[in-house]
């Protein structure tokens, strides 16, 4: 069985679930990328295409402010990633992805999804579901930042993140709770 069918699959059963053909239609419009570590899948200023499906690897979706990288999302095997503004408003993206490790990712065609899904009401849900869970995910996010205590934001990281938490720099992770690393390990010591 390719990565295309197996990843897809593996949606099928954890996310929304889809009969034979419709896995089969999904897969046909999805494209492999290999990436290396620290290899970009989308760089700022580029219009984002594609949803993105870990298969295997990490991924991170970050932006620069003043001069800073800070992370907003990371994604492990199983995981998602898109850049919503830029995929909806076909506008340069302000967000990159960068592969943390050698990673096999699934490119799914936007605007081909949204064709396959005016025609079969699954892949409609499918596509749904995808997208409110990243609304979902980016306005817990910003709750989080708004609400929580650092050593909130660490422990609620740990829970929704446990893959990213193992595997992600210590830069990355604190740059993704918008801290220092060295408020960070303070943070871990259980100093601060």
């Amino acid at each position: 069985m390719n990565e295309a069918r197996k990843i897809v699959r593996m949606i099928s059963e954890n996310l929304h679930p889809l009969d034979q053909k419709e896995q089969e239609l999904l897969s046909s419009i999805l494209k492999e990328e290999r990436l290396k570590k620290g290899e970009l899948l989308l760089n700022e200023g580029e219009i984002a295409k594609y949803l993105y499906w870990v298969g295997k690897g990490m991924l991170r979706q970050f932006y620069y402010k003043d001069g800073r990288e800070v992370t907003e999302h990371f994604a492990c095997e199983d995981q998602g990633a898109l850049c919503i503004n830029s995929l909806f408003r076909q506008e340069p993206s302000a967000m990159l992805i960068e592969a943390l490790e050698e990673s096999t990712v699934l490119l799914m065609p936007y605007f081909e999804f949204i064709e396959l899904a005016q025609k079969h009401p699954q892949l409609a849900t499918l596509l749904r579901k995808i997208l409110e869970g990243s609304l979902i995910m980016s306005q817990q996010k910003a709750d989080s930042w708004r609400y929580e205590t650092v050593h909130e934001r660490y422990e609620r990281f740990q829970r929704e993140y446990p893959d990213a938490a193992k595997r992600a720099s210590v830069n990355h992770i604190a740059s993704y709770l918008l801290m220092t690393p060295e408020s960070l390990s303070r943070v871990r010591a259980g100093k601060l």
